[in-house]
């Protein structure tokens, strides 16, 4: 039916009034037509039959002819039977469009729309946004902003806070803040997406800036920043801003709990920790996985497997992250054949294993000395699970036989990886050659270590400490100078310890902190009875050219012990004494924390309970000493 007679036909067809009543027979016929000529036969039907052509459904009719050539065969429809403007119509098409799995039809059908000269709507340009936001596409979404801008729209705040969130997801941050600048209301959404927008970005300090500057903040601003500050590694600003939203009466929800809770196990913030755990509880967060999986880290780096534990026991609903949460924390305990079992009850309710399974369990097997099972593990990862091992999971196998000794084996298996070794493949290496005293292929490590990552300072400090060691002190000086060339700057090794909910940090031979004359006073007495019990200070890990006495000297104000010696100072019987280390604990400062633990329980009558956690995170080793507190005397 051409354009010509369907105008004709609609002129001539007679008002409903005057129609015959002949609906029941095209009763069937008015829902099941599926394409536009299937339409135009049902036209001419209803023609035929003097039907009124106001029971066909419209919705259909626009759905049918939207994206066809028959698009105007519709507009004419709706321009003959509607008195209002007929956008409301293929709205309902455009919407459907833009949630469907092909959101480029809501796209060509406005457009279409447009050379009709249909008039669109505030709904209009929000469907056609959101169809622009799934197919990534900004060019057209910059389009949409100029027509509803020309339309009178710009004052629509859901309109501008769609084209702001448009902008910003996908990296036109110039424009959204242009569009933010020129806003001339904004609402907290819009503060919202700014400051959620600048943290994608990693511009934690512009996006703090839009923070402070919201007139009115909800639980969503609140949790943009503190996930933000943990992102970008700064958990103790996110703790404080935490700290902030408590002040003002906010409620914390799920996502806000998860932010905080991995705040906590980066600084070790235990007693946070359990107030948040206390708080989930209370809010009926248990069910949320999310919050269960995060749970089980913060336990777990805080040194408190059991709770760890109990928390996985009491999961209703487990992903393979909970499962791997706690095999990595069982092995970071050096529980590794728990954790190995662990493994194997996964299997056993068919939980497929992923990439960061196997890296818990072979460190589970390099920390616990178990070759053959680390080796069976890592072949049976592609073998049996179909998971190709990634740089990190040769990084383990490499340390696993690094730490046993396995030198020249662990340098064979890095010349034969598939892949580029990176510089903690190579520092793995580097480790082994320090403990086993290989300095030839600790040589060869440094040597790529210094093109793949120069800047890094423990590696220097490693193969300086190698030829110390080795009392080679004209190739350790060496080394020394080196690093001044390249401007690589030691990093200082600082211990911290949170009492009553104020975070003290010590560094080796502290003496800015309040009380560090009790503190060396304490460490004097200690001192005299940790000897009576066998302690030695181990002055061979000093690896500077001096006095015997003066090595003992610098061990005894290494930044730990300080920060032990105020925990026992200023808390009471039974209490948790969290230390948390930037750095590596030293040997003698294991065996000295070892000691005290032993003495402190065993006066208590409690049984000993010295652990340590080592946790590879953001490039560095951060470790905690945990010991109960008891009486020394």
């Amino acid at each position: 039916m051409s354009s010509s007679s369907l105008s004709s036909s609609l002129r001539c067809f007679p008002p409903p009034s005057q129609a015959s009543p002949n609906l029941k027979n095209n009763d069937l016929l008015i829902h099941n037509f599926n394409t536009p000529l299937e339409l135009k036969q049902l036209h001419a039907r209803l023609i035929k039959t003097n039907t009124p052509l106001s029971i066909l459904p419209l919705t259909k009719v626009a759905s049918v002819c939207a994206l066809s050539p028959s698009f105007s065969y519709a507009h004419q429809i709706f321009s003959h039977l509607l008195e209002t403007p007929q956008t409301s119509i293929w709205n309902s098409c455009l919407i459907r469009f833009a949630e469907s799995d092909c959101p480029s039809h809501a796209l060509l059908l406005f457009y279409q729309m447009r050379l009709f000269d249909v008039l669109p709507d505030t709904f209009t340009c929000s469907f056609v946004l959101k169809a622009c936001l799934k197919l990534s596409d900004v060019v057209n979404g910059k389009i949409i902003h100029g027509i509803f801008q020309k339309l009178g729209f710009g004052s629509n705040f859901f309109l501008q806070n769609m084209t702001l969130n448009l902008y910003g997801l996908f990296g036109e941050m110039g424009d959204a803040m242009l569009l933010f600048e020129k806003m001339p209301q904004r609402d907290v959404v819009t503060w919202n997406i700014m400051v959620a927008q600048l943290v994608k970005r990693g511009d934690i300090d512009g996006a703090y800036c839009f923070f402070l500057r919201m007139p009115d903040k909800n639980v969503r601003s609140w949790t943009s920043m503190i996930s933000g500050f943990v992102q970008c590694g700064k958990p103790k600003e996110a703790i404080d801003l935490f700290m902030k939203l408590q002040d003002e009466s906010v409620r914390p929800n799920e996502v806000t709990v998860v932010s905080v809770l991995a705040a906590c196990a980066d600084l070790g913030e235990l007693d946070l920790g359990r107030s948040v755990h206390e708080y989930s509880t209370r809010s009926g967060f248990k069910r949320n996985v999310r919050v269960c999986n995060t749970l089980i880290d913060m336990y777990v780096k805080c040194g408190c497997l059991e709770n760890a534990r109990r928390v996985f026991d009491e999961m209703e609903e487990r992903t393979v992250v909970s499962w791997s949460a706690m095999i990595a924390g069982l092995a970071m305990h050096g529980q590794a054949e728990e954790a190995l079992w662990l493994f194997s009850e996964m299997i056993k309710l068919s939980m497929k294993p992923n990439g960061v399974t196997f890296i818990g369990l072979l460190h589970a097997c390099s920390h616990m000395g178990l070759i053959d099972e680390g080796r069976r593990v890592f072949a049976s990862m592609t073998a049996d699970y179909g998971v190709i091992p990634q740089i990190e999971h040769y990084g383990c196998v490499v340390d696993l036989l690094s730490r046993a000794g396995l030198l020249q084996e662990a340098h064979d298996f890095i010349m034969s990886m598939p892949v580029k070794p990176n510089g903690v493949v190579w520092g793995a290496l580097l480790g082994g050659c320090k403990v086993h005293k290989n300095i030839d292929l600790a040589e060869e490590a440094m040597k790529h270590l210094s093109e793949l990552d120069p800047l890094n300072d423990g590696y220097y400090v490693v193969i300086s400490n190698i030829y110390a060691e080795a009392e080679r002190w004209e190739d350790a000086a060496r080394v020394r100078k080196l690093m001044k060339v390249r401007g690589v700057k030691k990093t200082s090794g600082w211990s911290s310890i949170t009492v009553n909910g104020v975070v003290h940090e010590f560094v080796a031979g502290d003496q800015t902190h309040p009380q560090a004359e009790e503190i060396y006073q304490f460490w004097d007495k200690l001192l005299v009875k940790m000897k009576h019990r066998g302690y030695a200070p181990k002055t061979s890990v000093v690896l500077l050219d001096m006095e015997e006495k003066e090595k003992e000297k610098f061990l005894y104000r290494h930044s730990e012990k300080l920060a032990v010696v105020f925990g026992l100072m200023t808390t009471p019987e039974g209490t948790t004494i969290v230390i948390m280390k930037n750095l590596r604990v030293c040997e003698d400062c294991h065996a000295a924390l070892k000691l005290i633990s032993d003495s402190a329980l065993a006066e208590a009558k409690r049984a000993a309970c010295l652990r340590y956690a080592n946790e590879y995170a953001r490039g560095g080793w951060t470790q905690f000493a945990i010991f109960e507190r008891a009486a020394l005397d």
